[in-house]
């Protein structure tokens, strides 16, 4: 039998390797995280781009885009490059999410829930790109296209909310409002995905199929749903206004007050959108805006429900999660806190 040769550690576990290397600031986990958030949207607006152009089909198959060339051919014009262009940022969005792997993996001490929330966005980008291929070879089907959009949003979650942990402490969540805001907080939030679920029916029974070919749609009146989406629309907005002033009434810290009022203000110009996209026949530049104002909307929901506690450091002595055995990363004081290397002074640890 051939010896079976000892691969470095750098081959066995890169982001180990890197981690027993490297300690990141907070600032720095704090950019990876947000740059992990942006391209998300981006990659939500390009894919509305896709549809809007009629460039849906710009590469008719899949992985490959047409035969067995990978890239566009001349011939395929401006549709092609469109089609391409947006698989290929879905690479950029990889990237950005490995950064923020790396970033999480590497700051000390060694925090399990951020890594797997890290990890739990790179499978859904994977998870949506063999949507997305699925799509294409079902000659955009209505019903994977919807599917197709609500997980990006559902990837959008997983990036603010390692977003928003990063900087944040792993003591147990603390609430700052009572139990029945909360609750309506959560009731705000069904609303919101009920709004966003009855916005991809529209998109699907629309007329922007995706492709400027005959293409499958599903079988409703879309103006009949789009009634249905602004009234659900109104719901979410005056939910949004009532828990505003509910948060006031209860003299609520001025975070979750905030950013309520923050999401009114989306709300209300979003609709603005809404309203104009409706009486002008729904001209792609418009609808493109909506679908982002939608991304917006969703963030700054989730960032309202976030706002309604709040997560410490951990207190000195408590018991901290180790790192893996394979990563021996900096030294630990008895609460878990890592280290410097010269002067043994702990590590500052955001709030």
């Amino acid at each position: 039998m051939f010896p079976v040769p000892k691969l470095p550690e750098i081959a066995r576990n890169p982001l180990a390797w890197i981690a027993a290397r490297w300690t990141p600031a907070p600032a720095t986990v704090r950019r990876a995280t947000l740059s992990a958030v942006l391209m998300s949207v981006v990659i939500v607006v390009t894919g509305g781009a896709v549809r809007l152009t009629g460039s849906g089909l710009g590469c008719p198959t899949a992985p490959r885009c047409v035969g067995d060339s990978w890239v566009p051919t001349s011939a395929m014009g401006v549709h092609g490059a469109i089609e391409f262009t947006n698989r290929m940022l879905t690479y950029v969005l990889c990237a950005a999410v490995g950064w923020a792997i790396i970033a999480v993996r590497s700051q000390k001490p060694y925090r399990r829930e951020l890594v797997l929330l890290g990890w739990a966005q790179f499978w859904m980008v994977v998870a949506n790109a063999v949507l997305g291929a699925f799509t294409v070879l079902t000659g955009l089907n209505p019903y994977t296209v919807c599917v197709h959009f609500l997980l990006a949003f559902l990837l959008i979650v997983l990036t603010v909310l390692l977003w928003q942990r990063s900087a944040e402490g792993d003591a147990p969540a603390r609430p700052l409002v009572g139990k029945p805001v909360r609750q309506m907080a959560w009731i705000l939030t069904g609303a919101t995905a009920l709004l966003i679920a009855v916005g991809t029916v529209v998109t699907g029974a629309g007329p922007h199929a995706g492709d400027s070919s005959d293409v499958h749609r599903i079988p409703v009146d879309w103006k009949s749903v789009a009634q249905l989406h602004a009234d659900v629309a109104w719901v979410v907005v005056a939910l949004t206004a009532a828990l505003w002033f509910v948060l006031r009434a209860v003299d609520a810290p001025a975070g979750p007050r905030d950013r309520t009022r923050d999401l009114f203000l989306v709300l209300m110009g979003q609709g603005v959108i809404g309203y104009v996209q409706y009486f002008t026949d729904l001209p792609e530049a418009v609808v493109g805006l909506h679908m982002f104002g939608a991304s917006i909307i969703w963030i700054a929901l989730l960032r309202v429900l976030l706002s309604m506690r709040e997560r410490p450091a951990v207190e000195p002595g408590a018991r901290s999660v180790p790192a893996p055995a394979d990563d021996p990363g900096q030294p630990v004081d008895a609460a878990g806190v890592a280290l410097a290397d010269q002067g043994g002074d702990p590590l500052p640890v955001r709030r």
